[in-house]
């Protein structure tokens, strides 16, 4: 049976009668079927991840807080106009009216349209990846599959001398599929981030009405244009780890023990696991840390 998508090609081999064999390969297999989902969600947009169910739901919960977010607009207008004037007569002065009540139509603009700026922002920020993609052209990784080599070697040990091969497996096996699954969960940690910020915009928008809040608003746009770029973090993440995993793959030393050759290329491949994890994990970070948010 073989697994395929756009970018990431995943193969997932007939699993060995040996248990030590097929408890390896089960992790291995958990790693690419987690990696090809991945790919699959991280060129998805919010609005047709899991169907577009999930989209509708903050569709409406935004219409219903655009309510709120004329109330506050109001009153984000009135603390910036009394704020700012220091005086009865500069009140009365044409452009310190103008100048407020041009902030405050765009502040309404903000708040009726927030669904469609949190859009455009996304596919602005979303460009990057199809850009990345289309840059390197084609399939850029195969699936990480168990050598040959250390298969018959494991396959040819004794039962005693097995019992070492049973303890390496079983960490190996839990590493792997604990990195899995957090790539996948922060992953969808993003996206459920996209929603909560779409779904409350009417509320932080419309602090652009007055000048003293308007730095609730810029911070809410930095920091939503952050989530988005940590889409773009994750695919560069993915392509330089399939860089660095097909220019060092894991060695297989033949003359070494079955025991000593499984533990040596399960700690280097965990090794070339944990370092796409962690940029992963850490996208938000290095988001914050490259633009300054």
């Amino acid at each position: 049976m073989s697994i395929h998508c756009n970018y990431l090609i995943c193969e997932v081999k007939k699993i060995s009668d040996n248990w030590v064999v097929s408890n390896l390969e089960n992790a291995l297999g958990t790693w690419n079927e987690k990696l090809a989902e991945l790919w699959q969600l991280i060129t998805q947009t919010p609005q047709s991840f899991k169907g577009g169910q999930i989209w509708s739901v903050i569709v409406s919960i935004n219409s219903a807080l655009q309510g709120i977010g004329y109330g506050l607009l109001v009153l984000f207008f009135a603390m910036g106009v009394f704020g700012a004037a220091a005086s009865f007569r500069e009140l009365q002065r044409p452009e310190f009216a103008l100048r407020h009540f041009i902030r405050l139509a765009a502040a309404k603009v903000a708040v009726s349209r927030g669904m469609e700026i949190m859009t455009a922002i996304f596919n602005i920020c979303g460009g990057v990846v199809p850009t990345a993609l289309s840059g390197i052209g084609g399939a850029v990784s195969t699936a990480t599959t168990l050598p040959t080599e250390i298969v018959s070697a494991i396959e040819d040990v004794g039962f005693l001398q097995s019992i070492p091969l049973w303890l390496v497996s079983l960490l190996g096996s839990l590493f792997i599929t604990v990195m899995s699954f957090i790539l996948i969960l922060t992953v969808y940690g993003r996206f459920f981030k996209l929603y909560l910020y779409t779904a409350i915009s009417p509320l932080p928008l419309a602090s652009f009405a007055g000048e003293g809040t308007s730095n609730v608003g810029k911070a809410f746009i930095k920091s939503y244009i952050g989530v988005c770029m940590e889409g773009a973090v994750i695919v560069l993440a993915c392509l330089i780890y399939t860089a660095f995993l097909n220019s060092s793959a894991p060695a297989v030393d033949g003359d070494l023990p079955a025991v000593t050759m499984a533990w040596k290329y399960i700690g280097q491949l965990i090794f070339n696991m944990l370092v796409l994890t962690g940029l992963v994990k850490g996208a938000d970070r290095i988001v914050r840390e490259m633009f300054g948010l």
